[in-house]
Order: structure tokens, then C-alpha cells, then sequence
């Protein structure tokens, strides 16, 4: 059920506007305040009604007792909105949203978003600072994991399932919790890959590339927006009319509400923006930040600067009823606490044990999040018939708590179900299996390699699992090579040097690494992400072929740090012939967007097109036809680009403008189809307007960015 069938949506606003008329000046003040941490003083606020939202508290127990104080001991007895960082999983965790990402899968993306929000509800938490919808072309970027990769249409349909997610209907009809997209916006593009670094792009980028996720977001009904930490083009985020209330509130009539990000509001003192913290405060309001996340300015200086300029009062009203309006929307006047027969029985998720159908879930998830990149001579799936002896290898292939990745703090190490775990219950009783660590995550260990290659000398396969733990990407873990740690290659190296032994290396990373060596020199390559909660299972299922890997990049992956940003829409530049321009390095990707193998083959043939001419509001039909060449069951991705080969503005080499998922058994054929019309043949002109331009343009559909059967087509007046 969607959440507004529960909801009388035209009582929301004349709820929100008759609570406002009986607010004092202090009492809409606290409505704006946020902060991160509940100690003596936070408790006393509360009390007085100088907080209407905290975050970082957690238990049932504790946020009933921080509601009651709200509730009871307040004149107005307005609940708090309970907020934390649920980004890709509560107890259960699910792959990092850039892993998640390469499923290409949206309905599977917004049941574990549903599974999220159940899990954190259950425990008071009614809102989450998530999806992060920014658009990023750098990997050196530690929140590149949080991301849904370079691509602003694939990412703007994961937005919109994840916020459905999220904000799907709980048994009361409110949405479970209330969904935050965030960072508005640009924040994906910051200089050099350092986190909170300046942004600074053309109207047209920020408007074709970055916006279009946000948007997506908004319209799919997202209760709340997180202005970024970053400036934009010589104006901090947070301090920007024109992001906030140009675009997002008029331009697009977003009616929920803006947070600050982390002490951002302040933050526009250390970019030179502001004098000091009450000239934040008068900037970040104007700008149309409804609440400032624990920096407390709007506590300290808002009441002051409406007695000040009465006319502020206009912008804190405006704050206040939206921020209203979300808690009215979720329910929480109607029901502000939680049940704690969970907490009691000692686990939130009333049981001891995570629901079933929640680590069902996240194993499909998983598995499908997985991408093969290489697989020479059809090393893999692994064949126990003949591999009688496997050796697994590496630091991560025990490691229940780097298993779950960044932003996975509710994760608990003890749920993990860890590749050598999988490898014990699943493998053994088919063949044996040994384990040797090889080498830590980022230094070497006394004798590894040495053990490593010994055992690997004894076995028909290695599985080798390397990459990098959770404290190597996310905020602020920010790198300035996008390779493996030097311990870790030696390891593969040596390996390889010392033994005939195959060897299949696993990747557990939350950014794409280049890996130009493993590519050149070993058997096989999976890329795995970090796959959070059921990551042994998800991956013995793919290594075995008991799941046949359907992944595909969400970003381009590069050969060479060097080579950023290398993404795929790129430019045709005025000397395409001389592209590949650098002197010490092949600047083609070691892996395109799209891209990922399966352990079966699929054909494509029959392109059409139902027409070659339309006019510019007209569609046209195209249709593909899709055969499983090979001897395995298997799911394909089918991709549909465009390019539009004369404009009034340059356009990007290919943009990706559909994709279908079909499964096909051996043998098996099916003809896929996509429309295209205005959204997709579309631009923005000169002066930035919307519209479609005659001209031809190429279509192609095919299994990945660089490769497809090609058609033409011609839009007239």
C-alpha cells in the first residue's frame, strides 16, 4: 500500500497551519533545531521544547522516554522526528549502495529499503538520511560507495525506488520512515576526490547531470532534502537561495523539508560566507534550510533576528510548517512511541535472530550485486568434480566486520556470514577447502605469503579475497590511488609467480579499483563490493554457479588512477582521432560502464526500429532481439543508448536512456522492447530550455556501454 492511502492529505497542511497559529516564538525556534547527541543539557531542551529532532540516540526504551519528554512535558506536545544514517541496511545489512547499484535491479533496491526502514522503525527511528543520489566521476572519493555510480539516469531510478522504499506504507497507512535525498546538491563533485572540497561545474552540468537524481527523488515523493556541505559554484550549499528555494521549492514545488547537513550552517563561517554563527544562522534561513543539524545557530540566534527584522518571520513560519507537516505526515502525533517488548527480550527485531525472509532477501541482493569481470578458460564456476582441493586465501575472506562496509553501524559482526564461513558449510562436503590469511588489509604479515603460497601449491583452484576495509571508504576516507593495498598485490603476485595453482580473485571495495595486473595475469576476476550481512553466501552461490552472476557496472573502471575522471557519456572533443592521447597508458577503460559477464552467452540480433522519422513530440518503438547461446540459464541486461549527433550543444558520445533485465533459458529467445520520446531524444538548448531538436541520432542497444547493434534515426519538425 503507498503511505497516502493512509493519510488525509488535505487535513496535513490545515494541521500543520493550526498548530503553527498557537506556536510562540520559542516554541518555532526548537522546531528547527537538530542535534546528534542526548546528554543532561539536550534533555532539559527537550523538555522545554527547544528540539524538534535528534539523531545518534537509539533503543526503543530511550527514544520513548526522549518522546515522552516532548509529549507530555511540553505545552503543545509535539513528538520529535527521530533521524539516523540508515544507508544501506539497520541490523540487516545489504550491499553498499554501489554495489547495490550494479544489480541494476530497482524492485530488489526498494525491498531492501523497505526491509531498512522496518528494521529501524522498529527501534523509533522514523527518518533516514538516505538515498545519497550525488552524482560522482571520481573514485578516489571515499563516498563514491555510497553513491549509485556516474550515470544520472540509472541513478535517478534508484533514487526514486529507494525512496518508495523507505517511505512505503506501514501497518498504520504512514510511511514507515520518512526519506532524505541528499546532498544538494553538487556534492559528488568536489576537487581531487577530497570530501568537502569545493564544486564548481557549468549550469549545464549541474543541470543535466546532477539534478536529474534529486528530482527523480522529489517526485517519487521524498519527505525531506539534505543541503551538501560543499559550495557550488562560489556559494555554499547551505547559504544558496538558489539551490534551495529557486530550484528545489519553486522551480520544482517541493514541499517537505531541508536539513543541514552536519554543522553545515555554521560551516559557511570557515568558507568565508558568513562573519560569525548568527550570520550564519540569518544566511542559512534565507537560503531555506528548515533545520540546522546540530550546529546550534537557529537555537542561538534565530529568536534574536526575527525580533530583529519581524520579516524573517515569513521564512521561520515557512520552516516551521514544513517541518511540521512531515511529523504530521508520518504519524507521530498519532502514534509517538514504539513498542519495547523487543528491547526487553534483548534484540530490537523482537527475536534473536534476523527475520528469514530479511537475510533472503539480502542474499539475492547480494548475488546479484556481484559482477564477473574476467574469466579465462571458464575457470569459474568453480567445479568440484575437479577442483577436489580449494584454497582460500586473503584478508578479507574472514572478516566479518569489513564485510559490511561504510555506514553500517547497527550491522552486528556476529550476523556476518563470512566467505570462509560459506566455504566450510557449502563447499566442504563437495570438496575440501583451507584457509591462510596471506596478508592484512594494509600491512604484511610475518610468513603469509609464504603459507599462502604453500597451501596454494597443494590445491586444484585459490580463491584470493582482497580489496579494502569499511574505514577505507565512505566520508572523508578519501584515496590518491584507486589501487590495491601493495601488501595485497604482492600476495596475488607472488602467487602467481610461485605456483601454476588458478587463481580467482574476489574484490571487496567500496570504490572501483584499477586493476590492471589482476586483468593481465590471473584467471579470474569477481568484483564483490562490500555485500554486507549474507556476503559468504552471496558469493559461494555465484563462485559455485548455484547463481549465475548478472551484475553490471554502475561506473566505468579505469586502468590508471591517472585517468580520472573517466566516465562513459563523455565529450567527442573536437580531435576524437586524438582521444587516446596519453604516452604511458591505453586511455580505453580496463572495464566500461555496463559491463559483466555471465557463465552463459547471449546474442544479440534483429535491431528495429518501428519507424526511422518521427516528428519531435512523437515516439518511436525499438525492439531487440535477445538469444541464450550458451548452456546455463542466465539474466541479461539489455542497454539502450542514444546519441544525439548534431545539437545546439554538444552531446555526449552515449547516454544511456533504458535498460530491461531478461532471464532466458539455454536456447531460449525473446525480443525486448523500449520507447523513446521526448525524455529521451531531449536537451537543453543554448539558454538551458528543454526541447527536442531535429536532427539524426543513433541508437544502439547492446549488454554494455562500448558495444551493440547500431540504428539510425531521424527527428523532423
Amino acid at each position: 500500500m503507498e503511505a497516502s492511502e493512509g493519510l488525509d492529505m488535505d487535513n496535513v497542511e490545515q494541521r500543520a497551519k493550526d498548530l503553527l497559529a498557537q506556536m510562540t516564538l520559542t516554541e518555532k525556534v526548537g522546531q528547527t533545531v537538530q542535534y546528534g547527541r542526548c546528554e543532561d543539557q539536550e534533555l532539559k531542551m527537550v523538555a522545554e521544547g527547544k528540539i524538534g529532532s535528534l539523531l545518534n540516540v537509539h533503543g526503543p526504551k530511550k527514544i520513548n522516554e526522549l518522546q515522552r519528554l516532548a509529549v507530555e512535558e511540553t505545552r503543545l506536545g509535539i513528538p520529535l522526528l527521530i533521524g539516523d544514517d540508515v544507508i544501506h541496511g539497520f541490523r540487516t545489512i545489504f550491499p553498499i549502495p554501489l554495489g547495490e547499484a550494479a544489480s541494476w535491479d530497482l524492485e530488489g533496491m526498494e525491498k531492501n529499503a523497505r526491509i531498512a526502514a522496518v528494521e529501524a522503525a522498529a527501534e523509533g527511528i522514523r527518518w533516514t538520511f538516505a538515498p545519497m543520489v550525488d552524482i560522482t566521476r571520481d573514485p578516489r572519493w571515499g563516498r563514491i560507495a555510497e553513491s549509485t555510480g556516474e550515470d544520472a539516469y540509472l541513478s535517478s531510478l534508484a533514487a526514486a525506488a529507494k525512496v518508495r522504499g523507505f517511505q512505503s506504507a506501514n501497518e498504520d497507512g504512514y510511511p514507515t520512515v520518512a526519506a532524505c535525498v541528499k546532498h544538494f546538491a553538487g556534492y559528488g563533485w568536489i576537487e581531487g576526490g577530497r570530501d568537502y572540497d569545493t564544486t564548481d561545474m557549468s549550469e549545464r552540468t549541474l543541470r543535466e547531470t546532477v539534478l536529474p537524481p534529486f528530482e527523480h527523488g522529489i517526485r517519487a515523493g521524498a519527505l525531506s532534502v539534505m543541503s551538501a556541505f560543499s559550495e557550488l559554484n562560489g556559494v555554499p550549499a547551505s547559504g544558496s537561495r538558489y539551490l534551495l528555494r529557486d530550484i528545489l521549492k519553486q522551480e520544482w514545488g517541493f514541499d517537505g523539508m531541508v536539513v543541514s547537513d552536519w554543522e553545515s550552517i555554521e560551516e559557511l563561517i570557515y568558507h568565508g560566507y558568513a562573519e560569525d554563527r548568527k550570520d550564519s544562522a540569518l544566511k542559512g534561513l534565507n537560503a531555506g534550510v528548515d533545520m540546522d543539524m546540530h550546529a546550534g545557530v537557529y537555537l542561538d540566534h534565530l529568536e534574536t533576528l526575527v525580533q530583529e527584522n519581524p520579516e524573517l518571520l515569513k521564512l521561520l513560519d515557512d520552516a516551521v510548517f514544513r517541518i511540521l507537516q512531515v511529523k504530521i505526515r508520518l504519524g507521530l502525533f498519532e502514534n509517538p512511541y514504539v513498542s519495547e517488548d523487543a528491547e526487553r527480550a534483548g534484540d530490537p527485531l523482537k527475536g534473536q535472530a534476523i527475520p528469514a525472509d530479511h537475510l533472503a532477501q539480502a542474499r539475492d541482493s547480494a548475488r546479484r550485486s556481484i559482477v564477473l569481470l574476467q574469466n579465462n578458460g571458464g575457470i569459474l564456476p568453480l567445479d568440484t568434480g575437479k577442483h577436489k582441493r580449494l584454497a582460500l586465501i586473503g584478508p578479507l575472506a574472514d572478516d566479518r566486520h569489513n564485510s559490511m562496509g561504510c555506514w553500517a553501524w547497527k550491522g552486528r559482526d556476529e550476523d556476518v556470514v563470512t566467505v570462509w564461513d560459506a566455504f566450510q558449510s557449502e563447499i566442504e562436503p563437495k570438496a575440501e577447502v583451507f584457509y591462510e590469511q596471506g596478508s592484512g588489509i594494509l600491512e604484511e604479515l610475518d610468513g603469509g605469503v609464504e603459507r599462502a603460497v604453500e597451501l596454494a601449491r597443494q590445491c586444484d583452484a585459490a580463491v584470493v579475497v582482497v580489496g579494502e576495509s569499511e574505514a577505507m571508504t565512505g566520508e572523508h576516507y578519501n584515496v590518491t590511488s584507486i589501487t590495491l593495498p601493495p601488501c595485497q598485490e604482492r600476495l596475488i603476485q607472488e602467487l602467481k609467480r610461485q605456483t601454476d595453482t588458478p587463481i580467482v580473485v574476489v574484490l571487496m571495495n567500496g570504490r572501483p579499483l584499477a586493476t590492471s595486473w589482476l586483468h593481465e595475469h590471473t584467471d579470474a576476476v569477481v568484483e564483490a563490493w562490500h555485500l554486507g550481512t549474507t556476503t559468504g553466501h552471496a558469493l559461494v552461490d555465484v563462485l559455485t554457479g548455484a547463481y549465475n552472476p548478472s551484475g553490471r557496472l554502475p561506473v566505468t573502471v579505469p586502468r590508471a588512477t591517472g585517468q580520472i575522471p573517466m566516465y562513459y557519456n563523455r565529450k567527442n572533443t573536437g580531435r576524437p582521432h586524438l582521444y587516446e592521447d596519453y604516452i604511458d597508458c591505453d586511455d580505453s577503460p580496463l572495464y566500461p560502464f555496463g559491463y559483466g559477464l555471465s557463465y552463459t552467452t547471449f546474442e544479440y540480433t534483429d535491431l528495429q526500429l518501428d519507424r526511422h522519422q518521427i516528428g519531435r513530440d512523437e515516439t518511436v518503438h525499438v525492439s531487440v532481439s535477445i538469444t541464450n547461446t550458451g548452456s546455463r540459464a542466465g539474466e541479461e541486461t539489455a542497454q539502450l543508448y542514444v546519441r544525439d549527433l548534431v545539437a545546439s550543444s554538444t552531446r555526449p558520445v552515449k547516454e544511456l536512456k533504458g535498460f530491461r533485465k531478461v532471464q532466458l533459458q539455454p536456447g531460449e529467445g525473446r525480443t525486448v522492447h523500449f520507447t523513446l520520446g521526448r525524455e529521451e531524444l531531449g536537451l537543453l538548448d543554448e539558454r538551458l530550455a528543454f526541447t527536442v531538436e531535429p536532427g539524426k541520432f543513433h541508437v544502439w542497444v547492446g549488454p554494455h556501454s562500448e558495444e551493440g547493434l547500431q540504428a539510425e534515426l531521424v527527428v523532423v519538425e
